[in-house]
């Protein structure tokens, strides 16, 4: 009787012993098994883009995260934005289009509107999706200088400029614009509306024959714009969602993650709550440079 214990012990024993070796390899083989699995990308990322786009800052920060986050499979790009600044709009199109390097999907869904600065965006996408209603298109660039130098004549002021340069004080709301100001500035303009179109054709695989006809600043509905070939197939978030999952080949209950930054209580009091009531905040804010943005309503 006490040898038999003795015995079951010495197995007991082993058998603990064993254990972490056993769940060791367990695990590796499970992890190796995971990783050469594309079912193991069980996430899908989202990123939303909304209102005018004055900064690329968050966006960019929220789509470098997913881009190098193995677990993330694709990303849903949701574009609710008039446009905006040129340059945020050029730097977010560009981390878009990093996608392509590591063959992982953005496919983007249009909400109420995604024109000029939005649609260069959507442009970087793998597929474009629209509500036959959402307003799109406006390829564009705008440059707008206020000038109230005849309320100053009227009411006895005016200011004294000294300058080094002769455009140095050009767009200035203190004097009229000169000839020469403005065909040099239409140049500038011009220059970001094409970078704006061949963007949008390397991006689409589009000839700029077919862009540039409708490359003039014009918006259109998503129906329309299907027709020309500016977005891909006409659906809502949903089903952009469900077409992102299906064409990853991962299940359709599996999870949106989004990684969004917080914004402070005092900016969501004046752009938020006041903005809605004030809508005039909302560009208040804006600071000079050149714009791709649809501005009615604004």
């Amino acid at each position: 009787m006490s040898m038999s214990m003795t015995g079951r012990q010495k197995i007991l024993i082993a058998a603990i012993c064993l254990t972490p070796v056993i769940i060791g390899i367990a695990l590796v083989a499970g992890s190796s098994a995971e990783r050469s699995s594309p079912l193991s990308f069980r996430k899908v990322g989202l990123v939303q883009i909304s209102d005018v786009i004055l900064s690329s800052d968050a966006v960019i920060k929220q789509l470098r995260s997913f881009r190098e986050d193995a677990s993330i499979a694709g990303v849903l790009l949701r574009i609710d934005s008039p446009g905006g600044a040129s340059a945020p709009s050029q730097e977010i199109f560009s981390e878009v289009m990093r996608y392509r390097a590591i063959r992982k999907p953005v496919v983007v869904s249009v909400g109420n509107m995604a024109a000029s600065g939005g649609y260069y965006i959507a442009s970087a996408s793998t597929r474009i999706f629209a509500n036959q209603s959402s307003i799109t298109g406006s390829i564009g660039a705008i440059v707008e200088f206020p000038q109230y130098y005849k309320l100053l004549d009227k009411i006895g002021v005016s200011l004294n400029v000294i300058k080094a340069g002769t455009f140095k004080d050009m767009g200035s709301p203190q004097r009229q614009m000169s000839k020469e100001d403005r065909a040099l500035m239409q140049g500038i303009v011009d220059d970001i509306h094409e970078q704006f179109i061949r963007d949008v054709c390397t991006a689409r695989s589009m000839p700029i024959a077919s862009i540039r006809p409708i490359a003039d600043g014009r918006i259109m509905t998503g129906a329309q714009a299907l027709k020309v070939g500016l977005v891909d197939t006409l659906g809502t978030y949903e089903d952009a969602l469900s077409y992102l999952k299906s064409s990853l080949g991962i299940p359709a209950k599996t999870p949106v993650v989004e990684k969004k930054r917080r914004e402070s209580f005092l900016r969501n009091i004046i752009f938020g709550e006041l903005a809605e009531r004030f809508p005039f905040l909302k560009n208040s804010y804006a600071p000079a440079g050149s714009y791709f943005l649809f501005q009615a309503g604004l």
